[in-house]
């Protein structure tokens, strides 16, 4: 069963039951979404009421859970788990879900900033340098001037006290934000998010990561069609080759052996239903 935009377009698919259906990809439940519907998934979120999280992942988180029970587990909990990279948009096509399509965390923070102008949504951004977050907010404001952001807040490059931590939440609440942008490391802010989760008023949570700094005019998106091709780890890299060769030199091939044992059969990938108390502590 699918729903259907007004356009016609199909938007996501839901199962028997009506929820939001997934494919596992390597023991983590990938959203059978688009940009369109995760869109308007988030803006019903919002209208209703829902305290959620989402995360924006592409096949580098999709590896670090494989040794990380915490984070899968995270990651199986949330609201969305959005296709961020096409390995995993041609995971998802791959089991049927035909209308799937990439969510870039990117464009998904435009197309919710467009999309919440006419309901007033109100936004917050978290992490990065006040100076990333200045520039982030001047030019969202210059593209969407009727946006509502109503605050942010830079933490330090460690971890918070407690203290700091209960002052971060207060100013959010405060805000009456309605979404929080966090802009942290994987996996810092699927972390974050978990944690703070039951501390925080704002409907949504979603961690964009780098969509902060490319948005704030400090990094260089790769360009549409190699955004398409599954080969923006290569653009990526040749960016940024100190700080990425590593990661890359893992991802790729691991992504791809794992993912061709699931299909085979050879290597079963359970989804795991543990939820872990110290997630929240």
């Amino acid at each position: 069963m699918t729903q259907v935009a007004a356009g016609g377009r199909q938007t996501s698919t839901l199962d028997p039951k009506g929820q939001l259906a997934w494919t596992n990809v390597l023991g983590v439940r990938v959203s059978a979404v688009n940009l369109e519907s995760a869109t308007g998934l988030i803006q019903q979120a919002i209208e209703d009421g829902k305290r959620e999280y989402v995360c924006v992942r592409d096949a580098h988180g999709v590896v670090r859970c494989q040794n990380d029970a915490k984070l899968r587990s995270i990651h199986n909990r949330a609201f969305l788990v959005t296709p961020d990279g096409m390995p995993l948009v041609w995971a998802l096509k791959h089991a049927g879900h035909l209308e799937s399509d990439r969510v870039y965390g990117p464009d998904l923070m435009l197309s919710v900033f467009d999309t919440g102008r006419e309901k007033g949504v109100r936004h917050f951004f978290y992490g990065a340098t006040a100076t990333t977050l200045d520039q982030l907010r001047d030019r969202l404001l210059a593209k969407f001037p009727d946006a509502q952001i109503v605050g942010s807040y830079s933490p330090p490059f460690r971890e918070l006290t407690l203290q700091e931590e209960v002052e971060a939440a207060d100013l959010i609440n405060r805000s009456g934000a309605d979404i929080v942008w966090v802009g942290l490391s994987s996996p810092k802010q699927e972390l974050w998010m978990a944690r703070m989760r039951d501390r925080l008023e704002p409907s949504m949570l979603i961690g964009v990561g780098a969509a902060v700094d490319f948005h704030a005019g400090l990094k260089r998106q790769a360009p549409k069609i190699i955004q398409r091709s599954g080969f923006e780890w290569a653009f990526r890299l040749l960016c940024e080759p100190r700080r990425l060769w590593r990661r890359y030199a893992v991802v790729v091939p691991t992504f791809i052996s794992l993912t061709l044992l699931q299909r085979l059969g050879l290597r079963k990938f359970p989804i795991e239903d543990e939820v872990y108390a110290s997630v929240a502590s």
